[in-house]
């Protein structure tokens, strides 16, 4: 590591608890770590990081290593994740079962725009990536599988979130700092107007020129437990308007909500309706 490069964080401690297993909590440790740093890190790295012995270290990372959760770059002598965490995370029955049925949906979705989408949900205090596709064409925006992004500055967060109970939202008010940009108050009414419109549509918090079309996907709740979103890039001669793209975004949504035995929000009805060119209305059954 270079000495201007910034210090990898440490794990973020963890709540007392009444029974320890510290094998299992430094694996924990490491894998929590390794997962915050893009480039990997050293054995020494990791140890400086999380105030333990290279032997300790070394003697965890054989063990993550044989069982496929970490690899070392043979190159840089770095530690990084492998995919077998997401891919277990996808064995739970709620993501299998979600991934399952939005497949199929959104890869008629991207052929028909000619638009990248992904599907996220929100994992512990950010907004998780769990499926991705790519339509043919050449010129695509889109986001990693498996990617983690801020959970207030990502359009996928913001409309779960929207259509979170008072409790669940307070709770992340409490947990997950806010931008220095916004206040409590201001994002509250952000989600309320997401919440009426029944959708965002937004520039990128991330990237000029690329407009998110987002939508949550409901269970029979009520709650949303996922979003489709829509990096949409304007390309010049694009035979898929903007406001078809967006419909479709939407209607996709909606029909995986229904699919789940949960409500729908109002369909895309253009430029000329309430905020942000949409009608307002939140939740219908269909």
């Amino acid at each position: 590591m270079k000495d201007s490069d910034p210090a990898p964080k440490p794990p973020k401690p963890p709540k007392p608890a009444r029974y320890s297993a510290p094998a299992l909590e430094k694996g924990l440790d490491i894998i929590e770590l390794l997962a915050r740093e893009e480039r990997g890190l050293s054995q020494s790295e990791i140890a400086r990081a999380m105030g333990r012995s290279v032997g300790e270290i070394f003697r965890m990372l054989v063990v993550l290593t044989e069982r496929g959760y970490v690899v070392q770059d043979p190159d840089t002598d770095r530690y990084g994740l492998t995919t077998k965490l997401f891919e277990v995370a996808h064995r739970t029955p709620l993501i299998r079962r979600l991934t399952a049925l939005a497949g199929p949906l959104m890869r008629r979705l991207t052929a028909a725009i000619n638009q990248s989408a992904h599907l996220a949900i929100i994992s512990d205090d950010a907004v998780l990536i769990v499926g991705q596709v790519d339509p043919p064409g050449h010129h695509v925006m889109s986001i990693r599988l498996g990617a983690r992004i801020d959970l207030w500055r990502a359009s996928s967060g913001r409309v779960i979130l929207a259509f979170a109970d008072d409790e669940t939202l307070s709770e992340f008010f409490a947990t997950v700092p806010l931008p220095p940009d916004k206040s409590e108050a201001q994002v509250r009414a952000e989600l309320g107007q997401i919440r009426a419109r029944g959708h965002e549509i937004t520039d990128s918090f991330t990237a000029r020129g690329i407009v998110n079309i987002a939508a949550p996907v409901c269970d029979h709740t009520g709650h949303a437990i996922a979003a489709l979103t829509v990096p949409h890039l304007e390309r010049f001669d694009d035979p898929v308007s903007f406001q078809t793209c967006a419909r479709q975004v939407i209607d996709t949504a909606n029909a995986l909500s229904v699919s789940l035995g949960g409500p729908t929000v109002p369909a895309y009805d253009g430029p000329h309706g309430g905020p942000n060119g949409s009608p307002s209305g939140g939740l219908s059954r269909a």
